[in-house]
């Protein structure tokens, strides 16, 4: 078996004291960058692994980053907290986990509560939350390092750290791709309104329908929320249009998959009769027949570069023992996936 590597056989390998040693791991900044490398290279070598818990208590600093999140998409959070996971384990960080309820009128106490106890370096926090006002004023005001997951139109429109996804533009993609694919009658199925990439992607919806002078009918919006049966319902009611849409493009791949099923139910040809688009890129838009045309939003990616960035915001506020630092912000746009649920010459 094996012995774990110490912070004795870092500093012996690297040449230097383990003092030397635990101010890079510490991340203290006081470090020559001829002697940083030898470290890093070591503990590279030796695939050295900090005790975090000894680090937090001997430095009085916390290396742990926190996740809050409420998100009733299973894969979204799974790839968040996997993305998240891998930076802090690559950087010597642990990871904590927080569900909770947008919806809770004690939401403002739990998280000052997890907050107080956790003792984090920073958090990580994803719609709706990270667009919830009284959310953020209460990190601002408990002093919190954070950086924010939000819908955005593709420009920075914080103060704040950010990540940026542009839903807006990318939702114009969807819609004009099906108007290149020769449909007038385009349907939209939102998702939950207290999530902004709702209301992006409707915006960019009819912005496509505008730019090409289609009719933006409000009979073909149907206010959903970001569930299987939301599609299945939504798309039951334009099936029973006196003029019904002939395609549809749902908030998500789940409401999607679920307009795909009431379609076909009714014995609609997917995408003869009725063209389905969704967004996100999630296993629904695969494990569907036919595929699903959707935007891919790199979750797994996002995460990862929001505790990058996160983790450089504490180690330079640290260095400067200020918190006056510059603010990262991130933009990332979906990509379109064009597949078969909207392509007639894919279908076979």
């Amino acid at each position: 078996m094996k012995t774990k590597a110490t912070i004795k056989n870092v500093a012996e390998l690297a040449g230097v004291s383990i003092k030397t040693v635990s101010r890079v791991t510490n991340q203290e900044g006081s470090v020559r960058k001829e002697t940083l490398e030898k470290v890093n290279n070591a503990i590279q070598q030796l695939n050295y692994q900090p005790n975090v818990a000894a680090r937090n208590l001997a430095g009085r600093k916390s290396f742990a980053l926190g996740y809050v999140y409420d998100n009733p998409n299973a894969y979204y959070v799974l790839d968040m907290q996997n993305g998240i996971l891998e930076e802090c384990r690559a950087r010597g960080y642990e990871l904590v986990i927080h569900p909770c309820s947008a919806n809770n009128e004690f939401i403002i106490e739990e998280l000052t509560q997890m907050i107080k106890h956790s003792q984090l370096a920073g958090l990580i926090i994803s719609p709706p939350l990270s667009e919830m006002s009284e959310v953020l004023s209460v990190l601002d005001e408990l002093n919190v390092t954070y950086i924010k997951i939000i819908s955005s139109s593709g420009v920075n429109e914080e103060t704040s750290p950010c990540v940026y996804v542009n839903d807006r533009d990318a939702a114009f993609d969807i819609t004009e791709h099906l108007i290149e694919q020769g449909h007038t009658k385009i349907a939209f199925i939102s998702g939950d309104y207290s999530h902004r990439s709702s209301h992006e992607r409707k915006v960019g919806y009819i912005q496509a329908l505008e730019k090409y002078d289609l009719t933006v009918d409000k009979i073909y919006q149907i206010d959903g929320s970001y569930s299987f049966e939301s599609g299945v319902e939504g798309a039951k009611k334009l099936i029973a249009l006196q003029i019904p849409p002939t395609a549809i493009f749902a908030c998500n791949d789940e409401i999607a998959a679920g307009a795909l099923f009431s379609v076909r139910l009714n014995g609609l040809e997917v995408p003869k009769q009725m063209a389905i688009a969704g967004f996100e890129d999630s296993p629904f838009s695969r494990q569907t027949w036919p595929k699903l045309t959707t935007a891919a939003q790199p979750i797994n990616e996002i995460a990862k570069k929001a505790a990058a960035s996160l983790i450089q915001l504490v180690t330079n506020q640290r260095i400067k023992k200020s918190a006056t630092v510059e603010m990262p912000h991130l933009h990332f746009k979906p990509q379109l996936v064009k597949r078969e649920s909207t392509l007639i010459d894919m279908e076979k």
